[in-house]
């Protein structure tokens, strides 16, 4: 095998060096294109459908909402998923439950390249908060609650369990009874 590649050096006229730079440029070029696609990819734009305010806002769709030109029909391409259609159809993502009832879908997760979905009329959803007040109410302990935890979500400060403790005048910290009422100060 030696004696081939040989060969065919002498008759390029190649010694091992000048190939050997060759393929390291080479070797550089690959590397350098490799890098310039993937920083190239980062930087593309993302296109979101919505309308856009006067003050170049995005505006979505209100809760309660119907959008209009449904119910339609829509063809799943690679890589879709029901949160992402539900997304272009609704502008919320949480409408993709409306698309897998009306479509009887067994699993939600499985969807084919080509299968035709039913996209149906029915109410923008969004997820609604109501933020708890961060003290002065009453709270009933669930089971694995812990004043750290209940700390946390009151103050968003787990070192501040012992306020809770104080103002409850618990004896041993360490064990609240399930459904007792802490107040949170």
């Amino acid at each position: 095998m030696e004696k081939f590649f040989k060969s065919i050096f002498k008759k390029a006229r190649l010694n091992e060096s000048t190939l050997s730079m060759i393929l390291g440029a080479l070797v550089v070029v690959v590397v350098g294109i490799l890098i310039f696609n993937y920083f190239a990819k980062t930087e593309e734009q993302v296109v979101v459908e919505g309308e856009v305010s006067e003050f170049g806002e995005m505006v979505m769709k209100e809760e309660g909402t119907t959008p209009d030109g449904l119910p339609s029909k829509h063809t799943v391409a690679k890589g879709e998923h029901l949160w992402e259609i539900a997304e272009k159809y609704y502008d919320s993502g949480y409408n993709w439950v409306d698309i897998a009832e009306t479509n009887n879908l067994a699993d939600a997760n499985i969807l084919l390249i080509g299968q035709e979905l039913t996209i149906p009329q029915a109410q923008v959803k969004q997820i609604t908060v109501k933020p708890q007040p961060t003290s002065g109410y009453e709270y009933s302990v669930q089971a694995g609650d812990n004043l750290w935890q209940l700390a946390v979500e009151a103050y968003g400060d787990g070192f501040r369990w012992t306020e809770i403790a104080e103002a409850n005048g618990l004896a041993n910290p360490n064990y609240i009874e399930i459904g007792q009422t802490l107040l949170i100060p």
